[in-house]
């Protein structure tokens, strides 16, 4: 399952299959909407999901989570949590 660097889950984005995206962390330059500051911040830092960083979870995060439009009331920040547990239990 593809993951957005700021946790979104790919797999159920509506824009997945109707823009021909396959989620950032796959992408080697902006997505299609334009440029994400918080998917180059993540890549900036090294990390491979904003979860992995040491500010996590950082305002402009929580802000996106929680934005009217395309905010997911927060859920994309517990899947960055559950990704880090995934991937310490499975180094």
């Amino acid at each position: 399952m593809n993951e957005a660097r700021c946790g979104t889950l790919c797999s159920r984005c509506e824009y997945r299959e109707k823009m021909n995206c396959p989620g950032c962390a796959y992408l080697a330059g902006d997505p299609f909407w334009g440029p994400c500051d918080i998917k180059n911040c993540c890549e900036k830092k090294g990390c491979e999901h904003c979860g992995q960083c040491g500010n996590f979870p950082c305002q402009p995060l929580i802000d996106y989570a929680y934005m009217e439009v395309h905010g997911d009331q927060g859920r994309r920040l517990w899947q960055c949590l559950a990704r880090n547990r995934e991937q310490e239990a499975n180094p």
